[in-house]
């Protein structure tokens, strides 16, 4: 097997291969870092390399595996960690000037959990300044690049995320989801991301600067028993954060090749308020659902009347962010993201009858999916209403030659956000251009499992991991 091959193959395998001595981990870490040393250059996607760390726990893991005991789950699987997210000892600068040169002295307990685990941090990947936005670019680090097309974007905000996993430069990468960052990026780079329901992942101490009541975390990866695999390390409850759920005693690992006896599916391209989608996206997405027959799961499509979600969103999301960044607009003003300070501007402009209004409407949106969710089991959409677009710009401002809002092109991901069901994006096809699609998969609520499930029996109908992206 090729150094190339290795770097692509699930982590699943990888452990077995650890396990058998048919590798090392120190000659697997080796391996992962001269491709990122490689590839990096070219995409940017890791912001924060840290070799000399991976090679330290590398060692640490082979001890372990050596001594036979308290063998942890992810012991000696190369991982990254986004730039968002805290962590002890490392730079973590949420892609910002502000915190450009700041060093946390705690990890994030999701962190902790995975160093228990026995993951080795390759670095932390690039994201927008905060994870405000769907593209990912920032002051400090520059844009990361989409490793299908260079000129396109890779997403965000977990964007370095995404298109470090797509480029094999990791099989396990953390992201966070405050209004589709995991499954937007999964998407535009052809790989798998979900957004486990809100609170199935304790996120202590306060690390992100907002969407406190909108963010989740959870893992990015090419396979989706990975992902099964990285969420049953993450989640579960944690008494210092308040909206932690209680433990689900399920191991999505174990359950994940399960396919549900019975199921009923429901589809929809418009969530009953999309302005426009690109026809590309919206025939992968119908030729996706029909394979679901083959299971004997017959899709329905179902006509959506949810409240127009765009305003809601939208004031919380920049209430939460002008809250938080007022007192450090005027000092840091010219160092923001242009886009960043327009939101901060935005937010500030909310009086509380407002924000109330919006959480008002928040529960109307959440009442009409429990409503579906009273007849089916699983929802799907598209992911983004159009592939990649152009690196640079924050958001298209045409789909399918209609002019449409800043939201529209992720107008299926932000409503879950606002519902906090979970949710996953699948790889569905190609675009013309060579640029991957995306499905998304909607659950129940707290049926992280079932969404798990549905990905993993269209993973093997439908196999995405064949195609690689290809570098000169």
């Amino acid at each position: 097997m090729s150094k190339e091959d290795i770097c692509f193959i699930s982590a699943f395998e990888l452990k077995e291969k650890i396990k058998t001595e048919e590798i090392s981990i120190g000659d697997l870490i080796e391996i992962f870092i001269e491709r990122i040393e490689k590839i990096n250059p070219i995409i940017n996607a890791y912001c924060t390399p840290t070799f000399e760390l991976a090679r330290e726990m590398a060692k640490n893991s082979e001890e372990t595996i050596k001594k036979g005991e308290n063998i942890g789950l992810l012991e000696g699987i190369p991982t990254s960690l986004k730039d968002l997210t805290l962590t002890k000892g490392i730079r973590t600068t949420f892609g910002s000037k502000i915190y450009e040169n700041f060093i946390p002295t705690e990890d994030s307990i999701y962190v902790s959990r995975l160093k228990d685990a026995g993951c080795v941090i390759l670095g932390k990947t690039n994201t927008p300044e905060f994870g405000f936005k769907g593209a990912t670019d920032n002051a400090i680090f520059g844009s990361t690049k989409n490793p299908w097309n260079l000129k396109k974007t890779c997403g965000g905000s977990s964007g370095g995320a995404g298109a470090a996993v797509a480029s094999g430069l990791c099989p396990l990468a953390q992201g966070s989801d405050g209004g589709g960052s995991i499954r937007i990026p999964a998407s535009l780079n052809g790989v798998f991301g979900i957004k486990p329901t809100f609170g199935r992942v304790p996120i202590y101490p306060k690390e992100y600067i907002f969407a406190h009541t909108l963010s989740v975390a959870g893992p990015i990866t090419r396979y989706v028993k990975d992902a099964a695999l990285m969420l049953d390390v993450m989640k579960g409850p944690f008494e210092g954060y308040q909206y932690s759920l209680p433990e689900d005693n399920i191991s999505y690992y174990e359950t994940v090749d399960k396919k549900p006896a019975k199921l009923k599916i429901a589809y929809s391209l418009d969530m009953g308020y999309a302005k426009a989608v690109d026809s590309e996206v919206e025939e992968a997405v119908l030729n996706s659902i029909e394979k679901f027959n083959e299971i004997g799961w017959i899709p329905e499509k179902v006509k959506m009347r949810i409240k127009k979600p765009e305003l809601p969103f939208y004031t919380i999301w920049t209430s939460e962010i002008a809250y938080s960044m007022k007192p450090k607009l005027d000092k840091w003003r010219d160092q923001m993201d242009p886009d960043l300070i327009k939101m901060i501007e935005g937010g500030l402009n909310y009086d509380g009858f407002s924000i109330i209004k919006a959480m008002d409407v928040r529960k109307t949106i959440y009442e009409s999916f429990y409503k579906i969710f009273k007849e089916y089991d699983i929802l799907i959409t598209p992911t983004t209403a159009v592939p990649a677009f152009d690196l640079g710009i924050s958001f298209p401002s045409k789909i399918q030659d209609k002019n449409v809002s800043p939201t529209a092109w992720q107008a299926f991901t932000f409503p879950i956000n606002l519902t906090g069901h979970p949710a996953a994006s699948v790889p569905c096809g190609w675009s013309k251009e060579g640029l991957p699609l995306g499905m998304q998969i909607i659950g129940k609520m707290f049926d992280d499992k079932t969404v798990l499930q549905v990905s993993k029996a269209f993973e093997e109908i439908a196999p995405w991991q064949a195609k690689k992206p290809k570098f000169n």
